[in-house]
């Protein structure tokens, strides 16, 4: 039986306006992850707002991972993009005001990603290139990417199964490979 690997690839709305709304509230984590390009930085949040930020971020992500153990509501002014548990008013009343602009925000970078979308090839070259390097088969897996508009280039793990990849790097065929090559190792 041959091994099968998944690899989904998008530039996920719902994952921008998260990131938007991390930096207009002020919100570091996760720590490592780039900021994105062209969004201020809000003050210092209090920790109710950081808290429960971050388990909204976990339910962005990885949504299947990272159930809401409260009943979840759709933010106004947001559309589908953000729904946070019932229990979250003080980041609902903080994100509300930012819902215009975290919205644009998404729609330019998406419509961006969409104008220079990568094949699935990339990641075949990148899985080809892992087994002449390991010298086997890659086991099954299953990796999502989204491809965002970061401060940085590079590749971060946001999530069990799940990688942020800078679209500066993601549109260097080599150097996206090989930045690929340490994932691989990893779920492969």
């Amino acid at each position: 039986m041959t091994p099968e690997w998944h690899v989904r690839e998008e530039c996920g709305r719902s994952v921008l306006v998260a990131l938007y709304l991390r930096q207009a509230l002020g919100v570091r984590h996760p720590g490592e992850l780039p900021q994105l390009r062209d969004v201020e930085r809000g003050p210092e949040p209090s920790d109710e707002l950081e808290a429960q930020w971050r388990r909204y971020w976990e339910m962005t992500v990885e949504p299947e991972a990272n159930l809401s153990p409260a009943p979840l509501e759709l933010v106004e002014g947001f559309g589908t993009h953000v729904a946070l548990p019932a229990t979250s008013a003080a980041l609902r009343d903080a994100a509300a005001p930012h819902a215009p602009t975290a919205l644009a925000y998404a729609a330019e970078a998406a419509v961006r990603y969409d104008r220079t979308h990568r094949t699935y090839r990339g990641y075949a070259g990148a899985v080809v290139e892992f087994e002449r390097r390991s010298g086997r088969r890659a086991h099954d897996f299953r990796l999502d990417v989204q491809v965002l508009p970061l401060a940085q280039r590079g590749v971060w793990w946001i999530g069990a199964l799940t990688v942020a990849v800078s679209d500066t790097l993601r549109g260097d065929v080599a150097a996206f490979d090989a930045a690929m090559q340490p994932i691989l190792r990893e779920l492969a």
